[in-house]
């Protein structure tokens, strides 16, 4: 069964640099049209969007991360990368890595991303979910 596989979380201070991955444990996704991204949730608060990227190069990011975290992802068969840069402690939270297959789920994913609508409940939109990674920053 394919799943998402993320690593590279940890502790870091404020300013600090991190870069966390994510692989699919048994074989890639094969699909001509599809699209990956990263999550946060803290407790109590619901899942946001950080980044996405899809087969065609499109990259959204959510504002809050703009020019401080990169998604990258050369192609299908390479793992799916966040580095994030000059962390806040506002950044801290438990990183997710998500796939979605097909035009429209990907559309949804990145109008979550750039905030423009929450991830639905339950976010049916998201066709594979990693366990996440915890990132933490202290001040």
């Amino acid at each position: 069964q394919m799943q998402l596989v993320e690593s590279g979380g940890g502790s870091v201070q404020n300013g600090g640099s991190l870069r966390v991955s994510c692989a699919w444990s048994e074989y890639t996704l094969r699909s001509e049209w599809y699209c990956m991204g990263w999550f946060r949730q803290v407790p109590g608060k619901k899942r946001e969007g950080v980044a996405a990227i899809d087969s065609d190069g499109i990259i959204t990011y959510a504002e809050s991360v703009k020019g401080r975290f990169t998604i990258s992802k050369e192609n299908v068969k390479t793992p799916l990368y966040l580095e994030m840069n000059n962390l806040k402690p506002e950044d801290a939270a438990m990183y997710y890595c998500a796939a979605a297959v097909g035009l429209s789920s990907c559309h949804i994913l990145h109008t979550v991303v750039r905030g423009v609508r929450d991830l639905g409940e339950p976010p049916l939109e998201i066709d594979y979910w990693g366990q996440g990674t915890q990132v933490t920053v202290s001040s």
